[in-house]
């Protein structure tokens, strides 16, 4: 039954890129609120089609797009697939585990499964996790192995601009050096300030 509702590199190059980037871990157990100008739901087939605005919400997850098709599998799990948005590009944004940064991300086209608990972003995506930042025509993100994979995908079709990216890119941040320097025994080093001395007559 369908009902509508109406509401305000080199070709074949890899990369692999590994930051923490573990997504918030209650998100899974938090219900999904769906919101769009247009809302349309066959409850036969488990399939919600969204268009203009839409935006789904799953705890600190957010996908944002112009048009967003929501499917449910027998077990209960869903996979959105978002396409379109501001400047033809679907966003993403998910809380990291344990730290107040966020993961972000936008491409033509993002489809997320919960069920794995990955993402993957097509032509034109970039993901920027905390400080670091990887960009390609193919971006999968798996937030229960804290794992990347972003490939120039070669024989994919071409994005809305007719052009194809021929390299990836990753801007790695480095991480904070520590203040003090360890000896040999793995111990770190209390330096101190040198004391003044007074000199001694003769």
């Amino acid at each position: 039954m369908n009902k509508i509702f109406c509401c305000a590199c080199v070709s074949g190059l890899l990369a692999a890129v590994s930051p923490s980037a573990q997504a918030e871990r209650a998100d899974r157990e938090k219900p999904i609120h769906l919101e769009a100008d247009r809302l349309s739901i066959d409850d036969l087939n488990k399939v919600q089609t969204l268009e203009g605005n839409a935006v789904l919400i799953q705890g600190t997850m957010e996908l944002r797009t112009s048009r967003l098709v929501v499917t449910q599998d027998a077990d209960g799990f869903q996979k959105a697939t978002a396409t379109g948005g501001a400047n033809g590009l679907a966003r993403f944004r998910q809380k990291r585990e344990g730290v107040d940064q966020y993961m972000e991300g936008e491409a033509e086209r993002i489809e997320h499964d919960a069920r794995s608990e990955t993402t993957q972003f097509f032509n034109r995506a970039w993901v920027r996790n905390g400080l670091d930042e990887v960009k390609g025509q193919y971006i999968s993100y798996d937030a229960l192995n804290e794992k990347f994979l972003v490939t120039t995908r070669a024989g994919d079709s071409k994005s809305a601009t007719g052009t194809a990216q021929a390299r990836v890119r990753a801007i790695i941040q480095p991480k904070a050096k520590t203040d003090a320097t360890p000896d040999k025994k793995g111990e770190p080093l209390n330096l101190k300030p040198a004391t003044k001395t007074t000199p001694r007559a003769d």
